[in-house]
């Protein structure tokens, strides 16, 4: 008797395979020549980043930027923070020995570059007019009052 049970037992996994077999083939072939029902639009819209980046890149022709717009773009990476010695921007005590070098002083120390700082404030495609801009700007934050070279239009 004990092999008839062995013989049952053995074929019980078989008895209750079958039925899940053939529901799993009936569900799949049900599905047989219908078109998916996919939104591929509303998939893609889905899935997208929570944030996006858009980088735009603004050329402005050289010659044409104000010294406000200089200042913000290269100067106040390092004056700001007064970072590597440079004068933090708007302390008169710090911009007092270099306001005594006058305009064009400063003007030359800013295009052939001074201490750690390079050469057209690390802006190579400015102009001397930009320069110019971009000194009496920072200097009249500093107390000047020179007369920032206007914008041609």
């Amino acid at each position: 008797m004990s092999e008839h049970r062995a013989h049952l037992a053995a074929q019980r996994p078989n008895r209750f395979a079958l039925p899940v077999v053939a529901m799993a083939a009936v569900a799949l072939l049900a599905g047989c020549g219908q078109k998916s029902s996919v939104d591929h639009e509303l998939t893609a819209e889905l899935i997208q980043p929570v944030a996006k980046l858009e980088i735009k890149v603004s050329k402005i022709a050289p010659g044409s930027r104000t010294g406000e717009q200089i200042y913000k773009s290269i100067c106040a990476a390092c004056h700001d923070s007064a970072a590597l010695g440079a004068p933090k921007t708007g302390d008169a005590g710090a911009w007092g020995p270099r306001l005594g070098l006058g305009f064009n002083g400063l003007t030359a120390s800013v295009i052939n570059g001074k201490g750690a700082m390079p050469a057209r404030g690390g802006g190579a495609d400015l102009t001397d007019t930009e320069v110019k801009r971009a000194v009496a700007h920072l200097a009249n934050l500093a107390g000047a009052n020179f007369t920032e070279p206007p914008v041609e239009q």
